[in-house]
Protein backbone atom coordinates (compact mmCIF):
# COMPACT_ATOMS: atom_id res chain seq x y z
CA UNK A 1 0.00 0.00 0.00
CA UNK A 2 1.61 3.71 -1.20
CA UNK A 3 -0.07 5.85 1.62
CA UNK A 4 -1.69 9.22 0.19
CA UNK A 5 -0.37 12.12 2.37
CA UNK A 6 -3.14 14.35 1.04
CA UNK A 7 -5.93 11.84 2.23
CA UNK A 8 -4.30 10.59 5.65
CA UNK A 9 -3.72 14.72 6.10
CA UNK A 10 -7.65 15.62 5.13
CA UNK A 11 -8.78 12.71 7.16
CA UNK A 12 -6.75 14.05 10.08
CA UNK A 13 -8.29 17.46 9.77
CA UNK A 14 -11.55 16.08 9.51
CA UNK A 15 -11.49 13.71 12.53
CA UNK A 16 -9.76 16.57 14.53
CA UNK A 17 -12.21 19.67 13.54
CA UNK A 18 -15.21 16.85 13.42
CA UNK A 19 -14.81 14.70 16.16
CA UNK A 20 -12.74 15.60 18.50
CA UNK A 21 -12.96 19.54 18.90
CA UNK A 22 -16.66 19.35 19.45
CA UNK A 23 -16.34 16.71 22.31
CA UNK A 24 -13.35 18.64 24.08
CA UNK A 25 -15.14 20.39 27.22
CA UNK A 26 -12.21 23.10 27.84
CA UNK A 27 -12.79 26.47 24.64
CA UNK A 28 -8.95 25.98 24.88
CA UNK A 29 -8.79 22.54 23.85
CA UNK A 30 -11.48 22.81 21.21
CA UNK A 31 -9.82 25.64 20.01
CA UNK A 32 -6.75 24.44 19.83
CA UNK A 33 -7.97 20.93 17.86
CA UNK A 34 -9.36 23.79 15.25
CA UNK A 35 -6.55 25.45 14.35
CA UNK A 36 -4.88 21.81 14.52
CA UNK A 37 -7.41 20.51 11.87
CA UNK A 38 -7.03 23.76 9.73
CA UNK A 39 -2.86 23.28 9.95
CA UNK A 40 -3.40 19.55 8.71
CA UNK A 41 -5.92 21.17 5.61
CA UNK A 42 -3.30 23.61 4.66
CA UNK A 43 -0.76 21.09 5.19
CA UNK A 44 -2.58 18.91 2.67
CA UNK A 45 -3.03 21.50 0.13
CA UNK A 46 0.41 22.32 -0.08
CA UNK A 47 1.85 19.10 0.13
CA UNK A 48 -0.31 18.34 -3.22
CA UNK A 49 0.80 21.73 -4.86
CA UNK A 50 4.23 22.25 -4.05
CA UNK A 51 6.23 20.48 -6.59
CA UNK A 52 3.71 21.94 -9.31
CA UNK A 53 4.01 25.01 -7.71
CA UNK A 54 7.65 25.29 -7.87
CA UNK A 55 8.94 24.33 -10.87
CA UNK A 56 5.83 27.01 -12.21
CA UNK A 57 7.83 29.68 -10.47
CA UNK A 58 11.12 28.08 -10.82
CA UNK A 59 10.29 28.42 -14.68
CA UNK A 60 8.54 32.21 -14.71
CA UNK A 61 11.78 33.74 -12.95
CA UNK A 62 13.58 31.92 -15.63
CA UNK A 63 11.64 33.63 -18.29
CA UNK A 64 12.94 37.13 -16.38
CA UNK A 65 16.87 36.37 -15.75
CA UNK A 66 16.89 35.68 -19.28
CA UNK A 67 15.42 38.75 -19.80
CA UNK A 68 18.02 40.52 -18.00
CA UNK A 69 20.02 39.65 -21.02
CA UNK A 70 19.52 43.22 -22.54
CA UNK A 71 20.57 44.91 -19.38
CA UNK A 72 24.12 45.63 -18.45
CA UNK A 73 24.09 44.21 -15.10
CA UNK A 74 27.28 44.27 -12.88
CA UNK A 75 29.52 41.32 -13.24
CA UNK A 76 28.88 39.10 -10.27
CA UNK A 77 25.00 39.21 -10.96
CA UNK A 78 25.89 39.35 -14.92
CA UNK A 79 27.54 35.78 -14.15
CA UNK A 80 24.42 34.40 -11.43
CA UNK A 81 22.33 35.23 -14.38
CA UNK A 82 23.92 33.35 -16.82
CA UNK A 83 23.94 30.22 -14.36
CA UNK A 84 20.74 30.35 -13.34
CA UNK A 85 18.88 30.74 -16.51
CA UNK A 86 19.57 27.72 -18.16
CA UNK A 87 18.72 25.08 -15.11
CA UNK A 88 15.97 23.02 -15.16
CA UNK A 89 13.81 21.69 -12.64
CA UNK A 90 14.95 17.43 -13.81
CA UNK A 91 14.67 16.55 -9.93
CA UNK A 92 11.60 16.98 -8.28
CA UNK A 93 12.05 16.34 -5.15
CA UNK A 94 10.43 19.32 -3.06
CA UNK A 95 13.69 19.94 -1.17
CA UNK A 96 15.62 20.34 -4.66
CA UNK A 97 12.89 22.31 -5.67
CA UNK A 98 13.18 24.54 -3.14
CA UNK A 99 16.69 25.05 -3.00
CA UNK A 100 16.98 26.14 -6.82
CA UNK A 101 13.63 28.46 -6.03
CA UNK A 102 15.57 30.07 -3.27
CA UNK A 103 18.69 31.14 -5.37
CA UNK A 104 16.18 31.98 -8.07
CA UNK A 105 14.52 34.28 -6.05
CA UNK A 106 17.88 35.99 -4.13
CA UNK A 107 18.83 36.76 -7.79
CA UNK A 108 15.71 37.85 -9.19
CA UNK A 109 15.66 39.99 -6.04
CA UNK A 110 19.25 41.67 -6.67
CA UNK A 111 18.16 41.69 -10.64
CA UNK A 112 14.99 43.63 -9.16
CA UNK A 113 17.16 46.27 -6.92
CA UNK A 114 19.49 46.71 -9.75
CA UNK A 115 16.61 47.37 -12.19
CA UNK A 116 14.81 49.98 -10.55
CA UNK A 117 17.63 52.08 -10.44
CA UNK A 118 18.03 51.94 -14.30
CA UNK A 119 16.46 53.95 -17.00
CA UNK A 120 15.41 53.46 -20.37
CA UNK A 121 11.66 51.35 -21.46
CA UNK A 122 14.08 47.85 -21.13
CA UNK A 123 14.63 48.54 -17.25
CA UNK A 124 11.18 49.86 -16.92
CA UNK A 125 9.68 46.80 -18.84
CA UNK A 126 11.81 44.32 -17.03
CA UNK A 127 10.62 46.02 -13.70
CA UNK A 128 6.89 45.75 -14.40
CA UNK A 129 7.45 41.56 -15.48
CA UNK A 130 9.22 41.12 -12.02
CA UNK A 131 6.82 42.80 -10.10
CA UNK A 132 3.65 40.86 -12.16
CA UNK A 133 5.47 37.82 -11.14
CA UNK A 134 5.91 38.54 -7.64
CA UNK A 135 2.00 39.37 -7.38
CA UNK A 136 1.25 35.74 -9.79
CA UNK A 137 3.71 34.06 -7.14
CA UNK A 138 1.69 35.21 -4.25
CA UNK A 139 -1.66 33.83 -5.89
CA UNK A 140 0.39 30.58 -6.42
CA UNK A 141 0.68 30.65 -2.21
CA UNK A 142 -2.84 31.31 -1.41
CA UNK A 143 -4.74 28.20 0.25
CA UNK A 144 -7.73 27.43 -1.37
CA UNK A 145 -9.18 26.10 2.04
CA UNK A 146 -8.92 29.90 3.30
CA UNK A 147 -12.10 29.82 4.50
CA UNK A 148 -11.99 26.94 7.31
Amino acid sequence: MTPNTRAILMDLAQRMGGLYAPDLKSPYLAGSAGLTAAVLMMAAEEGDRTAHRLVEENRAIRVLLNEAAGLPPPADLAERLRNLAGGDDSNLRISALQAVNDALRDTLTDLHAFVETQPGDSAAGLNAAIWSELAASTRRRAFASASF
